[in-house]
């Protein structure tokens, strides 16, 4: 089985581009979602208490707006969070794989915004970035009613994209209008299967 990921920054069209790998039936691990889920669960709970306080959980629920704003007011705050939900996320990724691998599935596509700030990238087969000028970013962002301010405060924590695509085995380019970005994922997922081939081959 075949896992790639797809990453980029906030605001550059990720979940654009997995929704269209969905859509062509790809199976797609969402690492955000992953995350959301995992702070229902009691053992993360109990952890972010501790680490944290009891303030940030209210009615057996965690007060995510209060959470993320101590998150990334503090780089040692967001490198505690991290420690408390990441391992639980690679565990259950783990399952997801192995169940899918059971069922014969030929390739998998991981959604991860921090794969590369996390060390994800390593257990992975190949990775797509996808990309767009920052300015076209930011204005995306405060069209989801993001303040400027936390905008920066947000992006200062992730990897530069001039520094992820050096990384990267395949780049998508998010600037344009939605049939060129549907066209540039058809044209990956043909480089995909070409590089599938080759691998079979080699075997």
């Amino acid at each position: 089985m075949i896992v790639i990921g797809v990453t980029g920054i906030l605001g550059s069209g990720k979940s654009t581009v997995t929704a269209l790998l969905k859509s062509r039936g790809f199976p797609v691990i969402d690492l955000d979602a992953l995350a959301r889920d995992s702070l229902s669960w009691k053992e993360t709970q109990n952890d972010i208490k501790d680490a944290f306080g009891e303030e940030y959980i209210l009615d057996n629920r965690v007060d995510v707006e209060k959470l993320r704003g101590a998150a990334f007011k503090k780089g040692d705050n967001l490198r505690v969070l991290e420690s408390i939900i990441h391992p639980r996320i690679r565990q259950e990724v783990r399952r997801r794989l192995a169940a899918l691998e059971e069922e014969g599935v030929a390739t998998v596509f991981i959604d991860h915004p921090l794969l590369f700030e996390t060390g994800f990238y390593r257990r992975l087969d190949k990775i797509i970035l996808v990309t767009a000028r920052m300015d076209t970013i930011r204005e995306r962002l405060k069209k989801r009613g993001m303040d400027p301010e936390d905008i920066e405060r947000r992006l200062s924590f992730q990897i530069p994209l001039e520094v992820k695509a050096k990384m990267a085995d395949y780049i998508i380019d998010n600037n344009g209008t939605e049939d060129r970005l549907e066209a540039q994922v058809e044209g990956l997922l043909e480089k995909i299967t070409r590089w599938e081939a080759s691998q079979h081959v080699s075997k």
